[in-house]
């Protein structure tokens, strides 16, 4: 079974890309949403959490979300730490979500592959980029947020160009029709 990494920049259409994958029946593990899962169900992480960041980590036994993206949104120590945390438990929980699967390839959805240093553990990766100014007009209407924060939060993620430049396949994802037969161009190939 391969393994695939599919990444892309804040408001490049990852998991609209990742969904036409799974209408094709290819199982898509989201990373993201593990994570957060796995945040509020894990007591190993929610331990380590809270002797690290303190007990306002947790506020009516969920992760306090906005008092943790306070303190990690600038704060590339504070990031580290928090990576250091859960990245090795969804790791082990992908891995364990790949042992159930049967199909010739599954997906990762992920959008720190590279900015983890996680290439080496895909056989093939996937990058889904879009223009800049459509990223950040797709984030600001999904977030409600504004262009400033969009703009703040685009810094800190990897270049296009690089991850472009270290994936086999390229999605530009401009025009639905589009990315659906890009995407079942790729599927073709990967079956």
């Amino acid at each position: 079974m391969k393994i695939i990494g599919l990444t892309g920049g804040i408001g490049s259409g990852k998991t609209t890309i990742a969904k036409m994958f799974e209408a094709l029946g290819v199982p898509v593990y989201y990373a993201d949403d593990e994570a957060k899962k796995l945040m509020n169900t894990s007591i190993k992480i929610k331990n380590k959490l809270i002797d690290v960041f303190g007990n306002e980590t947790y506020k009516n036994e969920k992760l306090n979300r906005h008092f943790l993206a306070n303190l990690i949104f600038n704060d590339k120590e504070k990031l580290f730490k928090i990576n250091k945390i859960i990245h090795p438990e969804i790791d082990n929980h992908f891995n364990n979500w790949v042992k159930k699967q049967k199909s010739t390839y599954v997906i990762q959805e992920n959008a720190i592959i590279f900015e983890s240093d996680k290439q080496n553990n895909f056989d093939v990766i996937i990058t889904v980029t879009a223009p800049k100014n459509e990223k950040i007009k797709r984030v600001i209407a999904r977030d409600n947020s504004t262009k400033t924060k969009v703009l703040e939060r685009m810094k800190n993620q990897l270049s296009d160009s690089f991850k472009i430049a270290n994936s086999k396949y390229v999605i530009y994802n401009i025009d639905l029709e589009q990315s659906k037969l890009q995407v079942q161009q790729i599927h073709s190939k990967l079956v």
